[in-house]
């Protein structure tokens, strides 16, 4: 796979085509393969984003992070999308990178929460206010089919069937995917704008291999 471009402004690495270039054969089944030291895995979708410092450079670090969890399996990587602020004036903070991942987990939903955080945390996400600018948000988006309303981990995630920034890219990973509760994602879709969703096929994330 290509080495990551960075944000404009930054000191460029070697260029990334400039496609998203689907997934090889042979990485999905190392990832398959990597199943089988896995006992009885659960689906998870997982929301990325980031609109400080590098993005993309931060977004693929989480990426990986995950997969070097024991325990995890990153099954697939969305197209990478740049997204106007959630929650607050879009002129007063950075647009963001957004992707989503799925993952295979024998881990329960609270600890790949913790894990989420630990990831967070390694990646300097300062935690001062609600739509507060981030290096990197990590949202547990769906755990299988598990409906919970722990307010510790709420799942599916409470607000993920009316954000674009969350169901552009799940969809472009899991065309038939539904959100436990709520339904067909494709179908939610339907119902939200997509307003400030803008597809970046100039940049793109890794499958950890």
């Amino acid at each position: 796979m290509s080495v990551l471009p960075t944000d404009p402004g930054e000191q460029p690495a070697v260029q990334s085509d400039p496609t998203v270039q689907p997934v090889p054969a042979s990485v999905v089944e190392t990832v398959d393969a990597a199943d089988t030291t896995l006992s009885n895995p659960r689906s998870a979708v997982l929301s990325l984003g980031s609109n400080l410092g590098n993005r993309l450079e931060t977004i693929q670090g989480a990426v990986d992070a995950l997969e070097d969890t024991p325990g995890v399996r990153v099954k697939a990587v969305s197209a990478v999308y740049e997204t106007q602020p959630w929650g607050v004036d879009p002129d007063s903070q950075p647009s963001y990178f957004n992707a989503v991942i799925v993952l295979r987990t024998t881990l329960p939903p609270s600890s790949l929460l913790e894990r989420a955080q630990a990831v967070e945390e390694a990646f300097d996400r300062v935690r001062h206010e609600r739509w507060a600018a981030r290096t990197i948000d990590v949202d547990i988006v769906a755990y299988a089919d598990v409906v919970s309303d722990d307010p510790v981990l709420t799942l599916p995630h409470p607000r993920a069937h009316e954000r674009a920034f969350v169901l552009v890219p799940w969809l472009d990973v899991e065309p038939e995917a539904e959100l436990p509760g709520r339904g067909p994602v494709a179908a939610l879709l339907e119902t939200v704008t997509r307003e400030g969703i803008v597809a970046r096929p100039d940049l793109e994330l890794r499958l950890p291999e």
